[in-house]
């Protein structure tokens, strides 16, 4: 039924108020209204006045008088007043009249006289009475909960004394109150009942209105609470896991809880931070304030104190945990079950639902949670148990209340369960915060822990692992419950205070539980007599008696009922796997979470594919062909290719030839397997809807997590012991750690294998079938990022980025979030297993893909979306998180390769990253002090290509809680050692400015520096998560916030990213660490400066040759208009250079300000400038195309001729009548002196003419200059193009050579020109490199063409020698030595010099003739190469989209 119904019915209210006839006022009076009467009415005495006047009936508009009426009188005047003022009056022959159209609720009088015929009147008689109110209008339920119903209504016009409400179930009042308000609230209702809600007006004098009726349904408890806690949208549309890991405000904020609906969010805020405190919410109040009052007054203000209690305010925990994990989503429900776990909370079994009264058995929230113990039944003192806790089969004891209790069943499981010295709350109870506060929906729910031994007998309290049950509520209101947990338990202890009738339901249940009972002897109602009975009943030995007897304290209890348990454990009772109650719960009616059609399938795919692994490396071979050994060769391959270590005595291109050679075979072969049947039900299964694929993921990682842990426990033990025997040869730990790596398989090498798949297509055509099948698969995996799932960025087993692969996942990822997507990354190093990952989870909740057993592998990114309050905060919109393998972890430290392998992962994660963390912990710092020098070699490559990170340290393992002070020596000190560190690194790299860590990092020693805690509070397994660490992280995080919104170098784009991976591992590959513009994005940005700046540059040239041009024509011009005023020559040019120097300083002003403004932009376009191979070919062909010339020619020859002929007319008309024509020349000539140079010579002739009039000669003049126009015009068109070009002082092919092959340097090896745009630059570099041969380099023995390429060269070990050595052979690596303004990089692929292979392959025999060499001897692979890829690799090298 509805909340609320639309219908509004009315009652008379007389049906419940008998004494009606009470609100009628009737007043007689003999009184004249000499005042009120008309003007010229006559009053007499001795006109009888009407007698007895009452009113007959009244209603809310009408009123109906009667009255005696005197004898002889047959006609009365009526009339009545409101307000004191004259509402109407008229006469009647009645001795009755109904007066209408009246005001309900109104106060009237009125007046009734007798009229004789002579219009005579006599005293008025009057009454006073009110007009019945009106029921209230409009009345609106506002709220409805489970237990209130709150309404209001409007307030009529007239002034109403109080409202009558009462509420009604059915005929019986519930409830009644009177209020003067428009509004009220009906409290501690029942849950889901309909209820009428009947309003009557009153006024002051008591007459009351009809009834307004209204409807109301309360909520049911569930559906009332969750109202309250903002979750009932959540009930059909769960809340996500993804959801609660947003970044957000409510994630950072430290505002206490101030409404209720705040109080599910503060919870899982602490719960994902694994805050022990997460069941310590409540809405904030103001009682404390009260009580330290100064002013408190005890005797007026404890009424107040008491009122202002409001338990409206408090929800009892238990039904906040039950309300979030009925709106959440499985995946967020094993989240919060797994965190609790880690916090030492209990965790939900049976989750109750009030409304249907059919728990859920929580199976599939319980999978996640993974617990390690060392049992004293274990044979190795040294070994432990880590199992899935719902695959552990263990006893379950479960402890219920039959009736009352008088103590604390939840609070004696709390002392059961801890030792002295480590209590823990694992069971909340009524003396924690908010704990006595009634349960709503909790009842009914049966939470679950576990005692799990440490393996020391004298702090163990149990000696083997048990299962702990707790059900809240009484066994007869849950009998569903108490029977599930008879069925699955090995004993059930019953807690009571009596038995009496009560005790029917423990000699009728079916148990194959052991019964103990637990009495309170001390409470007045208990019955020896009673228990005797049940007792004998059940067949209870003493030992299943346990009592509280008076004068036994709690510690006495506990210890009592510690030692039973104990005994009961000797005995061997009976135990179960978690997983295995599910057939129970179905038989009971029990529903059970993972029963759902999505979770099963995903299971039947899952347990497909694992089911069918007996033995991991083998499986892996087989199903995993691709990753294996080919994979680990071409990543070998592919490092060889760029390094060139063992290229020998080997020509190196011919080396390298042969390396691709070897690549192509090798992916050859990857692509000659067929998709394995893992790898196809895989896909299949990622392929399937969004849910569907989320738990295909969840059972997959769980599977395979059983499974390794099981065959790499005694793998890792044997790596233990060899790593600590210094004896053990290289070769043995080498070994173990390649049985570990083979025996490792996690979902990351399904994904791995998906690249590898992708990977071997792309060599085949791109209408291959085999290729067609695999394009999808970069749309899946990028589907797997945006839901959470860790991609691998760096394959830790064959230390090796699939770029194709990541690529066109990061670019279909692109796609799927445009426009949002802006990132930030944050990067994650330090020593392994010092707890960088569990930092991760805890600061953002995430969890990373590793396999059950070892620590991260390589590197993994992962995305947390970034929400809508704190995107334009942060300027991002996810966060790229990157979890990195430990750095020198201690089984790479045993391999050759380990400094490398460390150095090469921090120089790619840190030129990732925008924000770095470095991990200390506090045992581990002096290995930490290795990893801080290549750290800082990291961040000094960063900063030569013009990225300098943020840097934050983090210190785990801190237990004082004034760390922050006490180490300011130590972090003085670790300044000192990265200053010191900075300044090595800047050696070796040959960068010796940087003199401190500052100069390359952003960092404050003072707010860059974090000191965290240990994680355990207490002993493992039983220990809880410290809530020191959780808060210190918290904090951590909350600055992390703030230092994304002021990171300089935000915003970033998915794109962005990509390039900046790309570069960075080819800058890793080549060990070419400082990388000067090879990074494309670099290069964008460095081509639209230079493009911007010649523009800038050409404007002042020309404005510069313009000036100088006039300036020129000027003094060739001096003598012919100088006049007596002027100084000599020497005079005018010392101005000139005045003047110069003036112009050239503002023409700079100008260029520098559009500089600081191009900088100032944050986006810019990209002007790619047009390369000529033959600029003076291009340039007659622009001009001959069209007649443009001819345009140009015109067009400027007009404009001078203009200037001519204006300057004619202005010399006119400032020469007077009587001067000369000379002085007419020498005007004509100042006003041309800056625009047109006239011989002196040619000027004497014409001034000879010193009889001319000027007025005649200035039109001849005029005439003249229209003639030359025709005869310039004919002797241009005689002219051809390449003539008119050799004419001009300033040559326009000369001008684009320069702008286009910048200063005209070329490489000293293969004559690339240099590119680097100007001429004012210190390094000279080429974008593309070539073969040597084309360079005019041939050997000196056989005179063929070489065909080295200069780039490869810089990077093997070979020499070279000419004229600059003094003919003696000098190692390419060191050609700075000889060449120190070249900078030869790496090629940004190895593709990028395809297009001169090319060329020198297709025209070799040509070059061999012009250089008159012989041909060059070309590589295999060369052959392969065809136009298209050619015409595509120098796309690619010069950022052609």
């Amino acid at each position: 039924m509805a909340d609320t119904s639309e219908d509004e019915a009315f009652e008379d209210a007389s049906d419940f108020h008998k004494d009606e006839e009470s609100c009628l006022c009737t007043s007689l009076t003999s009184q004249s209204l000499e005042d009120d009467s008309k003007e010229n009415c006559l009053l007499t005495d001795d006109v009888p006045a009407p007698g007895d006047l009452t009113i007959q009936s009244i209603s809310t508009h009408s009123a109906v008088l009667i009255w005696d009426p005197p004898e002889g009188i047959v006609t009365f005047e009526l009339s009545f007043f409101t307000d004191g003022e004259q509402a109407e009056t008229r006469t009647t022959n009645s001795n009755s009249a109904e007066v209408e159209k009246l005001k309900p609720g109104t106060e009237y009088t009125f007046s009734v006289a007798s009229v004789t015929e002579k219009d005579r009147r006599s005293s008025p008689v009057t009454v006073t009475t009110h007009t019945k109110p009106v029921p209230p209008e409009r009345i609106k339920v506002n709220h409805v909960s489970a237990d209130s119903v709150s309404l209001s209504w409007e307030s009529p016009d007239f002034p109403v004394g109080e409202y009558h409400v009462t509420c009604w179930q059915g005929d019986q009042l519930v409830q009644e109150m009177a209020t003067k308000s428009n509004k009220t609230t009906f409290n501690n209702l029942l849950s889901d009942v309909q209820y009428s809600i009947k309003v009557t007006s009153v006024l002051v004098n008591g007459s009351e209105s009809k009834m307004a009726t209204r409807y109301a349904h309360t909520k049911t408890n569930l559906m009332g609470l969750l109202v309250k806690l903002g979750l009932v949208d959540h009930f059909k549309d769960k809340l996500s896991l993804s959801t609660v890991l947003q970044i957000s405000e409510k994630t950072i904020t430290d505002k206490a809880p101030t409404s209720l609906s705040s109080l599910p969010w503060c919870f899982l805020k602490r719960l994902m931070m694994v805050n022990v405190t997460a069941r310590s919410v409540k809405c904030v109040s103001t009682v404390d304030d009260n009580l330290d009052s100064a002013d408190f007054d005890i005797y007026n203000d404890l009424d107040s104190l008491v009122d202002c209690m409001d338990s409206s305010i408090v929800i009892n925990p238990l039904d906040i945990v039950t309300a979030l994990f009925l709106c959440s989503d499985g995946f967020l429900q094993q989240e919060m079950a797994l965190k609790m776990s880690m916090c030492q909370f209990s965790v939900p079994l049976l989750l109750p639902s009030c409304d249907t009264n059919q728990p859920m058995f929580m199976v599939w929230a319980l999978r996640d949670i993974v617990k390690k113990f060392r049992p004293h039944s274990l044979g190795d003192p040294r070994g432990f148990v880590e199992e899935r806790i719902v695959l552990s089969t263990l006893p379950m004891v479960s402890f219920v209340r039959l009736g009352e209790c008088g103590f604390s069943k939840s609070q004696i499981l709390n002392k059961l369960l801890s030792n002295p010295q480590q209590y823990h709350d694992t069971f909340l109870h009524h003396d924690m915060d908010c704990g006595d506060s009634p349960r709503k929906i909790s009842d009914g729910l049966v939470e679950i822990s576990w005692y799990l031994p440490c393996g020391n007998k004298n702090i163990d309290i149990f000696p083997e692992p048990v299962a702990v049950a707790n059900l809240r509520g009484d066994i007869r209101s849950f009998e569903t419950q108490y029977s599930f947990l008879c069925q699955t338990s090995s004993a059930v202890f019953v807690f009571f205070d009596s038995l009496d009738t009560e005790h029917k339901i423990l000699t009728t249940q079916h148990h194959k539980a052991q019964l103990f009972l637990v009495g309170n002897a001390q409470n007045k109602n208990f019955n020896v007599n009673d228990l005797k009975l049940v007792a004998s009943e059940l067949n209870l030995k003493k030992a299943n008696i346990i009592l509280k007897v008076k004068q036994m304290n709690d510690a006495d209890f506990v210890k009592n009922l510690r030692s039973t348990i104990t005994n009961w454990l000797k005995s061997d009772p009976s135990k179960m796997q978690l997983e295995q109650m599910s057939d129970i719960a179905h038989e009971l009616g029990i529903r059970v979470d993972e029963d759902n059609r999505e979770c099963q399938n995903a299971k039947i795919n899952a347990f497909e594919i694992t089911t069918k692994i007996e033995d991991t490396s083998q499986f892996k071979e087989s199903q995993l062909p691709l990753q294996g050994k080919i994979w680990k060769e071409l990543a070998k391959l592919e490092k060889e290719e760029c390094r060139l270590r063992k290229a020998g005595d080997q020509n190196i291109e011919n080396y390298k030839s042969e390396l691709q050679t070897q690549k192509r075979n090798l992916r050859k072969e990857q692509s000659s397997y067929d998709m394995s049947g893992a790898m196809t039900c895989f896909i299949n299964a990622l392929s399937m809807s969004g849910l569907e694929r989320a738990y295909f993921l969840k059972w997959m990682r769980m599977n395979l997590d059983n499974l390794s842990r099981k065959s790499l426990t005694g793998l890792r033990d044997q790596y233990k012991e060899k790593c600590q025997d210094s004896v053990v040869n290289k070769k043995e730990i080498k070994e173990l750690d390649k049985q570990i790596s083979n025996s490792s398989l996690g979902i990351e090498h399904f994904v791995r294998e998906m690249g590898q798949l992708y990977e071997s297509t792309l060599t085949l055509p791109k209408t291959s079938k085999v290729r067609q099948q695999m394009v999808h698969l970069p749309d899946l995996c990028a589907k797997l990022l945006l839901d959470g799932f860790p991609l691998e960025l760096v394959d830790g087993d064959a230390s090796n980025i699939p770029l194709n692969w990541v690529r066109d996942v990061l670019l279909k990822l692109d796609h799927l979030v445009k426009p949002r997507n802006k990132i930030l990354v944050v990067t994650v190093l330090g020593v392994q297993s010092t707890g960088k990952s569990t930092l991760l989870n805890t600061m953002f909740g995430v969890q990373f893909a590793v396999s059950s057993g070892r620590c991260t592998r390589g590197a993994f990114m992962l995305l947390i979306k970034v929400d809508d309050d704190l995107r334009n905060e942060m300027d991002c919109d996810y966060l790229m998180i990157i979890d990195t393998e430990g750095l020198k972890s201690p089984e790479l430290a045993q391999l050759d390769d380990s400094y490398e392998h460390d150095n090469e992962l921090a120089t790619l994660v840190v030129g990732l990253s925008d924000i770095t963390i470095i991990n200390i912990a506090m045992e581990n710092s002096t290995e930490m002090k290795d990893i801080l020098q290549i750290v800082v070699h990291a961040f000094l490559r960063m900063k030569e290509v013009g990225k300098k990170p943020i840097c934050q340290f983090v210190h785990q393992n801190v237990a004082d809680v004034s760390a922050h002070d006490k180490n300011l020596r130590d972090r003085k000190l670790l300044l000192e050692q990265l200053n010191e560190m900075t300044q090595a690194a800047a050696k070796m790299e040959g960068k010796e400015e940087n003199q401190k860590f500052t100069d390359v990092m952003e960092y404050d020693p003072e707010r860059g520096n974090w000191y965290i805690p240990g994680l355990w509070h207490g002993n493992p397994p039983m220990a809880p998560v410290n809530a020191g660490y959780s808060e210190a992280v918290y904090d951590f995080k909350k600055t992390m916030v703030q230092v994304f919104g002021n990171c300089k170098t935000s915003g970033s784009n998915i794109k962005d990213f990509l390039e900046w991976t790309k570069s960075l591992w080819n800058a890793v590959k080549y060990e070419n660490f400082i990388f000067s513009f090879r990074n494309s994005l670099v290069a964008d940005a460095y081509m639209r400066l230079c493009t911007e700046y010649n523009k800038w540059e050409w404007d002042f040239k020309k404005h510069m040759y313009s000036w100088l041009t006039s300036a020129e024509t000027k003094i060739s011009n001096f003598e012919v208009t100088r006049t007596e005023m002027d100084n000599d020559i020497n005079d005018f040019l010392c101005q000139l250079k005045t003047k110069a120097v003036l112009e050239l300083d503002q023409r700079e002003k100008v260029v520098l300000n559009s500089l600081t403004e191009y900088f100032k932009q944050t986006e810019g376009h990209v002007f790619l400038v047009e390369r000529y191979h033959w600029i003076y070919g291009r340039i007659k062909e622009h001009f001959e195309n069209g007649n443009k010339m001819s345009q140009l020619e015109d067009k400027y020859l007009k404009t001078i001729l203009k200037d001519i002929l204006k300057a004619i007319q202005t010399a006119q008309k400032q020469t007077n009548s009587g001067a000369t024509v000379k002085k007419f020349i020498q005007n004509i000539c100042r006003e041309l002196e800056a625009k047109l140079a006239i011989p002196k010579d040619v000027l004497d002739a014409v001034m000879a003419l010193s009889n001319a009039k000027v007025e005649p000669f200035a039109q001849s003049l005029s005439g003249f200059i229209q003639d030359l126009e025709r005869s310039l015009k004919e002797k241009f068109l005689k002219l051809d193009t390449q003539a008119r070009l050799q004419t001009l002082r300033m040559k326009p092919q000369d001008e684009l050579f320069k702008r286009v092959f910048g200063c005209g340097k070329q490489c000293p090896f293969c004559k690339a020109p240099c590119e680097a745009g100007g001429e004012a630059h210190s390094d000279h570099c080429a974008s593309i490199h070539r073969p040597k041969g084309l360079g005019m380099y041939r050997w000196e023995q056989s005179k063929k063409l070489t065909i080295d390429i200069c780039s490869s060269s810089v990077f093997s070990d070979i020499q070279f020698r000419c004229s600059e050595t003094k003919y003696q052979w000098h190692p390419y690596k060191k050609y700075r030595e000889i060449f120190p303004d070249w900078h030869i990089p790496a090629d940004p692929s190895i593709q990028a010099s395809d297009y001169w292979k090319y060329v020198l392959v297709k025209f070799n025999t040509q070059f061999a003739v012009h250089y008159r060499a012989k041909p060059a001897d070309i590589p295999s692979e060369w052959k392969r190469i065809t136009k298209e890829q050619a015409e595509n690799s120098l796309k690619e090298s010069f950022s052609i989209k």
